[in-house]
């Protein structure tokens, strides 16, 4: 009879250690859910209605997470803006929408500093869209340069 009590308890244990596990890895696993549905909601979005509305003059590619990427503790959401007809010798900039544990959504790229456009929290995309009108801006001067 003793063994078949060691039995029960060690399986209770066992299913409250997997209880403790699971409640511990459920709010990465909701915060990673909501993080990518907000970067696809808002930041991919944004892209694409800009990617139409400024077709003639610059290009935006979008480059989305993997759906994988859920599990990933800060997903992301890469992008570059340059304008049409570059030279192929000339760089481009590729940008990274990231978001992170505090929700707190930045945009970085090689030689800058990262710059604050949102929290998941909020479901406006004004912040991203205002960066973005800066970057197609730069991107059209490339293209056409001052006189």
């Amino acid at each position: 009879m003793s063994k078949f009590k060691d039995a029960l308890e060690r399986g209770k244990k066992a299913q409250r250690q997997h209880e403790v596990r699971a409640e511990e890895d459920a709010p990465l696993a909701d915060f990673g859910a909501q993080a990518k549905a907000w970067l696809d909601e808002v930041v991919v979005a944004v892209l694409k209605a800009a990617k139409g509305e400024v077709a003639e003059d610059v290009t935006i590619e979008i480059d989305t997470a993997p759906d994988s990427q859920v599990k990933v503790v800060a997903p992301s959401v890469r992008f570059q803006v340059y304008p049409k007809g570059r030279d192929e010798n000339s760089a481009v900039r590729t940008f990274t929408v990231t978001v992170p544990v505090s929700g707190e959504v930045s945009v970085s790229a090689p030689g800058m500093v990262a710059e604050d456009v949102g929290n998941i929290g909020e479901r406006s995309d004004e912040r991203f869209r205002n960066f973005l009108a800066k970057l197609i801006e730069e991107a059209a001067k490339q293209n056409h340069p001052p006189m």
